[in-house]
Formats: C-alpha cells, structure tokens, sequence
C-alpha cells in the first residue's frame, strides 16, 4: 500500500472512495487498522502488566530531556543512546511484523523506517527546548515542517517511501491516545467543569463546521476544523482526521491554525484577565475555555497565577486557582471530548457521508457495510479508554496524578507522541506546500468564527454563570 494519496487513512485509495484496502474484509489480522488496534493495545498492556508489578516502561518511552543549549541537548542524546536504540527496535519489530502480515517487503520499510526515526529524535529534540511551549512547538508541528521543507527543496529516492506510512503512525498513536483519556476523568472533574466543557465543545464544533460548510469546505475538512477548535488542538484534529478520512493536507492546515490561535492567546487571554479584574479561578477557567492546546494553555494559565503572586492582592484567589481551574476544564472536561467525537463523527462519514458522496440512495445503512467501513482504530481508542478507565477506578485523583500518570500513562504519551511524530514528519515528506495553500483563506475564517465564540462564551460561562464554582477553587 502507497502512502503517496492525499486522505490520511485510505490508504490506497481516494478519500471519497465506497471502500478502502484498510478498513474493509479480511480478518482480525489483515488489515492496516486492525494492525493499529493490536499494537497500540498490546503496549498498553504490557505497560498495566509492568506497572501493576511495580515496574514501568518509563526506560523505554524514552524522550529528550528539557535544555537551553545545544550542548546540554547533546549530552541527553548522547547519554540515552541505548534507550533510544531499544526504543527504535520495538518500533521496528512491531512495524515491521505488520508490515509483513500486510504483504510488504521488510526489506524496504526497515532502512526507511530508520532513517524516519531518527530524524524523528532530532525533531523531537527540538521540542524539548525550555522555550518550545512557550511558542506550542510540539514535536508533530515541528515534523510537519521539517518534512515540509525538505519534501518541497529535495527530491526523495522512492525506495524512501516505504516508510512512510502516514495513515498507520497515526492510527496507533490515537488507540495511545485513548489510554490517557480514561472516561473516569469526567467524574474527578465534576458536574461544573464537565458541563461548561460540553456547551463550549458543541457550540464551538457546529459554529465552525457551519461556517466552513457556509464557504464551501468539504464536510470532513470542517469536521477537522470544528473539533480542532472545540477540544484539543493538535491531537483532536489529528484524531478526527483519521476518524472521518480527511485529506492529510486538511489535517495540517487544522493543526497549523490552532497552533497559530494557540499562541495569540497565551498572549492576550492572561493580559485581558487582568485588564477585567478577573479572580485567578475565573481566569484559569477561561483560559481553559477558550484555548487550543494543552502546553499552550498551562503556559497562559501559569503566567497569571505568577502575577497573582507578585500583585500584592490585588489578584483574588489563590496563585495556584488558575492552573487547576485551567486543568479541569481544558486537560480533563474538554480532552475527554476527543474520543466522543471521533466516535460520533466516524458513524456519521461511514453511514451518511461516503454514500452521499458515492451516490448510493438505499433507504437503509447495511449494518455489514457500515462494520466494514467503520475505522476499526476508533474501537481501538474506546477500548483503551475503557481499559485505563477500569485501572483509574481503583485510585483516587490524586493518587492517580502521582502514581498512575508518571509510571503508567506518560510513558504511553511519550510513545503516542512518538506515533504522531512519524505521522506528521511522513505527511511533511509527501507534501507539497501547493497542496497546502490551495486551501486559501476560507478555512482560516471558519476557524477564527470559532475563536469569536468561543472566547465570548467561556468569558461568560467562566466570569457570569459558574463564576462562583471557579472563585471557591483553592480558598
């Protein structure tokens, strides 16, 4: 299967296409999807097993330590080389059984697939500079436009192509991604954050995939831009774009606008809260409705409880209100929407959009066809989900802050944002920027329609209607 197509998870064929090599017939072996659901479960188990035991895969999920100079960077490399060598080994192994299973030739993904992650490392690399967060560099957007730059100044050898297999990097990476959503999230945060957290997810998605529709955008790419802007930035957008087959330069030019946003507001949302006045659990409870991005958002969420504290006062509320307002509302009660709305839209694009675009007008869905259309690593996320969800039940919220996440959910975010890193390095190095800008200005207005709404509205559900819940946050 070519990656050289244009739709993030169809593989060979067009992303308009009834059926797709991927997601249809076959067995529970032959396919790219179930592939994905096998190796992304398989790592989560063994994580629990590990975990569970008293150990971790923490000296696997190896990722670069932060640093302010190239030489400190360098020495991290350099002193967990045999880490990153083990790490390049599991990938291998486990991408290349596939591989084989799905009628490949190991011997062309194997020498590709080194020379993608190692780049990956650099990239990652990269991401770990002490000021990366500040701009929301994440390792995706940076692999994105490293393999953007040199894709459109090189040509590549085509025996490179071999690994670069977009649609399967991403598809194990979001069944990663369920593991660090566990439903159990919605209770800890409670029935304020999770409320304000489903009015600004679904006003925010149907303003900007109205007003996309309204300028002409394709149903899947509006559904990119609609999520992207109502829950979680990069990985909402890179979810959703596997979940309804987007086009991988749609995917890009989702993730590039709420980067974009992502860094206005770290900005402006901490300078207008204290312009207003606002408490700093008012102000971490905005700051978590209306930004686009986890690291983005801690950023803006840290720097007014830092003028808290230098305010003599003049700031209410506790210094530390706004980060924790800031987490239930963005980290917990938004986050957890991506797994909702991967769902819900997967169904949608398999039952009314592909036979709308492929002209069938049967009065009812065959339940067989929408099976094999389905995209199988969708049921790959619920299922880890619903795994973590059952292993955070047994602890409480704090216990799972300092047990449960640093020794059995980062090191899988670690290994997600790997995934994703493949992803957005493979989509770089088979993109052309022609294909990027010929998206012009309309997908820009639809998403900013969204920044409108959605900064008015967590303004006046965070200040007016559950201003009182947030200002009792660290009192």
């Amino acid at each position: 299967m070519s990656d050289t197509n244009h739709s993030l998870p169809a593989g060979a064929a067009p992303a308009n296409a009834p059926t797709t090599r991927t997601t249809r017939g076959g067995g529970l072996f032959s396919t790219e999807d179930w592939w994905a659901v096998w190796i992304g479960l398989f790592v989560i188990v063994v994580a629990w097993a590990l975990f569970a035991s008293g150990s971790s895969i923490k000296w696997l999920a190896v990722a670069p330590a932060k640093w302010t100079t190239p030489g400190e960077a360098g020495a991290n490399l350099a002193a967990h080389l045999p880490a990153y060598a083990a790490l390049f080994v599991v990938f291998a192994v486990l991408f290349g059984v596939s591989v084989v299973a799905l009628g490949q030739r190991l011997a062309h993904f194997l020498p590709a697939f080194l020379i993608l992650f190692v780049g990956s490392a650099l990239i990652f690399t990269v991401g770990a500079w002490a000021q990366a967060s500040r701009f929301n560099l994440e390792p995706p957007l940076v692999a994105l436009a490293v393999g953007l730059v040199i894709s459109n100044v090189f040509r590549l050898p085509e025996w490179f192509h071999a690994g670069l297999r977009v649609e399967f990097y991403i598809k194990v990476g979001i069944v990663l991604l369920g593991a660090t959503l566990p439903f159990t999230l919605l209770v800890w945060a409670g029935p304020v954050a999770v409320g304000q957290a489903t009015i600004v997810s679904l006003v925010t998605f149907f303003v900007i995939f109205f007003a996309g529709r309204a300028l002409g955008l394709d149903k899947r790419f509006a559904a990119v831009l609609g999520v992207g802007g109502a829950v979680c930035g990069v990985s909402a957008a890179i979810a959703i774009a596997g979940a309804v087959r987007a086009k991988r330069e749609q995917a890009s030019v989702a993730i590039s606008l709420v980067v974009l946003w992502a860094i206005v507001m770290i900005f402006a949302l901490p300078f207008v809260s204290r312009s207003l006045g606002l408490s700093t659990g008012v102000a971490g409870a905005w700051i978590g409705t209306s930004e686009f991005a986890d690291a983005a958002g801690i950023a803006a969420a840290q720097a007014f409880g830092d003028l808290a504290r230098h305010a003599n006062g003049a700031i209410a509320g506790a210094p530390d209100a706004s980060l924790q307002a800031f987490t239930l509302m963005k980290v917990v009660g938004r986050d957890i929407w991506i797994g909702i709305w991967a769902f819900l839209l997967a169904i949608v694009a398999t039952t009314r959009w592909e036979r709308d675009e492929s002209g069938v007008t049967a009065k009812k869905a065959d339940v067989g066809e929408i099976w094999a259309r389905f995209p199988k690593f969708v049921i790959g996320f619920v299922i880890a989900s619903a795994l973590v969800t059952w292993i955070a039940s047994h602890y409480s919220l704090a216990d799972y802050r300092k047990v449960v996440t640093p020794e059995f959910v980062a090191p899988i975010t670690v290994l997600r944002t790997w995934a994703f890193t493949f992803c957005f390095f493979s989509i770089g190095l088979t993109t052309r920027v022609r294909s990027l800008s010929a998206t012009g200005a309309k997908p820009f207005l639809a998403f900013t329609a969204g920044v409108v709404v959605n900064v008015v509205l967590g303004y006046v559900l965070s200040a007016h209607v559950f201003a009182h819940y947030w200002d009792s946050l660290g009192s």
